[in-house]
């Protein structure tokens, strides 16, 4: 072979290995682009969360990334899914995305259905379909499918509760759930946070007392909606125990506005006190079926607490203060009543 041959030859292999090693940097680039770099656009946002919901597949998946503009290279996502079979495992859920995820972290995460819980918090809350609404918010079912669970009857007997005494089942706080959890779920987990509440201890003070947890629950609704003022709660739960302990009507006007379903009464009225419910407590003795809102804790545990005295009546102290005067004769009533009355005509308020 000629020297002119020889160095074409060395040409020609150098030109070949210069092509190989460029064609392998470029598809080490195109590898790396495709698994490892930031493939998410978030607007300048540091995290966003994506919700996927229960029974959707990957088109739908990808879909729902494209209406919300977050995938920059939709190419590189697919075929880093397909790579992965992620396709066939798609779980649903709330997942925390940041700036800085590749599709291989990002696949990874949404294989693993490895949410970010969310913290659910429910407290003053007067009604089924106040607390469905809630709930429906935070998670993914939607409330008529919350409201249809809590009014079904067959259901609600699994957990020992019926369509009045629901509500008691949900202790207000603050709960970690994740979104997808299903409308049975949140009961069962709202029946093994109920349980923890009523404790032994808890049960041995209401069976003391002469009253089921249910009985103890129903009087802390009504108590909560008599009284904002904590260190007096004792005080009037003591009234009604005291007044169904002689099988007098309860008479609490709280139960009179449940039953009217306006909660934006501020005085009842004779007129109202003729309403045809089993939440009347002025015609009907004894409690009411269910409570009248969900009671917190802290005032279950005041009516478990609660103040032993001779006490039957109380009416809004003359002071105005929002504390209350006890009393334990109709007319040492009376006599509260007409000094809460003369103080609010010298102020010029309606009452």
């Amino acid at each position: 072979m000629t020297s002119k041959k020889k160095t074409r030859l060395r040409r020609l292999i150098a030109g070949m290995i210069l092509l190989f090693v460029a064609v392998g940097t470029a598809g080490m680039f195109m590898a790396y682009t495709f698994i490892f770099k930031s493939n998410l656009d978030l607007k300048g946002r540091p995290s966003v969360h994506i919700y996927i919901p229960t029974g959707s597949t990957f088109v739908e998946v990808r879909e729902q990334f494209i209406r919300d503009g977050i995938i920059r290279n939709m190419r590189s996502f697919t075929w880093m899914a397909e790579k992965k079979n992620y396709p066939r495992h798609v779980m649903p859920g709330r997942y925390l995305l940041h700036q800085d995820m590749g599709n291989n972290e990002l696949i990874n995460l949404l294989r693993s259905g490895k949410q970010d819980p969310v913290m659910v918090t429910f407290n003053n809350v007067r009604t089924k379909e106040q607390l469905s609404g809630i709930l429906s918010r935070q998670l993914e079912p939607d409330s008529l499918s919350i409201i249809r669970l809590l009014n079904d009857p067959a259901v609600l007997s699994d957990y020992g509760k019926n369509v009045h005494t629901i509500p008691l089942l949900f202790i207000p706080n603050t709960y970690e759930f994740f979104w997808d959890t299903s409308a049975r779920q949140i009961l069962d987990r709202m029946q093994r946070e109920y349980q923890a509440f009523w404790n032994e201890t808890r049960q041995q003070r209401a069976g003391a007392m002469g009253f089921s947890p249910e009985e103890v629950g129903i009087i802390a609704s009504i108590v909560e909606r008599e009284t904002t003022r904590t260190d007096e709660m004792d005080r009037v739960a003591g009234v009604y125990i005291n007044r169904l302990r002689r099988n007098m009507p309860l008479q609490a006007d709280p139960t009179i506005i449940f039953a009217l379903g306006d909660f934006g009464i501020t005085r009842v009225l004779t007129r109202h006190l003729a309403i045809d419910s089993p939440y009347n407590t002025y015609i009907n003795r004894g409690l009411p079926p269910g409570p009248i809102s969900f009671p917190e804790p802290g005032v279950i545990d005041k009516v478990l607490q609660y103040e032993d005295h001779d006490f039957l009546y109380f009416c809004a102290r003359a002071d105005l203060s929002g504390y209350h005067a006890f009393a334990e004769t109709y007319g040492e009533h009376l006599i509260n009543a007409r000094k809460y009355h003369r103080a609010l005509n010298e102020r010029g308020i309606m009452n």
